[in-house]
């Protein structure tokens, strides 16, 4: 199956869902790098090691898990994120659903769109995530994203993923 994006499949309905956010960052590392992240190497910077189940095609589901210890808990818990590919540009595009359970999207498929511009060595990210059911995850995430990104560049900058 092509990966261009005339190939996209439907992705959900987010109608009745408009809560959108958007977040931009310059990264020191080169756009292919962030793309293979994105799509083929979740575990180098988000994701727990062995949790990711991914394949960089249109329309493939994915499976991977994080591991966070809220402030004063005593263990960790495990989130699964679950969702499929929409569009893939290598190098340009990621465009993918993204689920994950309460506390998180509340179980909604929402839609996350990367674009990348390259710089050279560098790159410019906008992210796009849309489709939350409510106020309440929107902030969430909008207050989540910045420092996910500024994780995911540090990571590649020490560890390249090429």
């Amino acid at each position: 199956m092509s990966n261009d994006v005339t190939s996209a499949p439907p992705g959900p309905d987010l109608s009745d869902r408009p809560f959108t956010l958007t977040v931009e960052r310059e990264f020191a590392v080169p756009a292919h790098s962030i793309y293979l992240a994105w799509t083929e190497r979740f575990d180098s910077w988000f994701a727990a090691p062995g949790t990711v189940l991914m394949r960089p095609e249109i329309n493939t589901a994915f499976f991977f898990e994080t591991v966070f210890k809220a402030p004063g808990a005593k263990l960790a818990k495990r989130y699964p994120h679950y969702g499929r590919f929409l569009r893939l540009v290598p190098d340009r595009l990621i465009e993918l659903t993204w689920v994950t359970g309460a506390g998180g999207t509340e179980g909604a498929e929402t839609v996350v769109t990367v674009e990348l511009q390259p710089r050279g060595d560098r790159s410019h990210l906008r992210l796009i995530h849309a489709g939350f059911a409510g106020q309440a995850a929107l902030d969430q995430h909008l207050a989540a994203w910045p420092g996910v990104l500024a994780h995911m560049d540090a990571q590649l900058q020490r560890n390249p993923v090429r």
